[in-house]
């Protein structure tokens, strides 16, 4: 099964923990509704800009966790922890794979 693509803000990252949603379900990229729940793989991106100020997306991959008690008192239900390639740009991903 390949990753659902979900937007996230980037703005409710900590460390390897990115704040995913606080629902308990989330539209994709292609529109349909996705319900979240332990142990499914998401790769979340945001609009971001490269250093020149071209628009560009910021990407993480990794697995959905029910949102720990300190980020539940903020609203967050579900959380993306953040695999070991961690946060990076589209453009790192296209040199990477030329």
């Amino acid at each position: 099964m390949s990753s659902v693509k979900l937007q996230a803000d980037f703005n409710g990252l900590f460390g390897d923990v990115l704040c995913l949603s606080h629902n308990d379900s989330e539209v994709d990229q292609e529109g349909r509704t996705v319900v979240l729940r332990d142990g499914i793989s998401v790769t979340a991106f945001d609009e971001d800009q490269d250093k020149d100020g071209n628009r560009e997306y910021v990407v993480a991959s990794g697995i959905v966790e029910a949102a720990p008690d300190w980020l539940q008192c903020k609203g967050s239900r579900w959380v993306l922890r953040i695999d070991k390639r961690g946060v990076r740009h589209e453009s790192e991903l296209r040199e990477a794979n030329a």
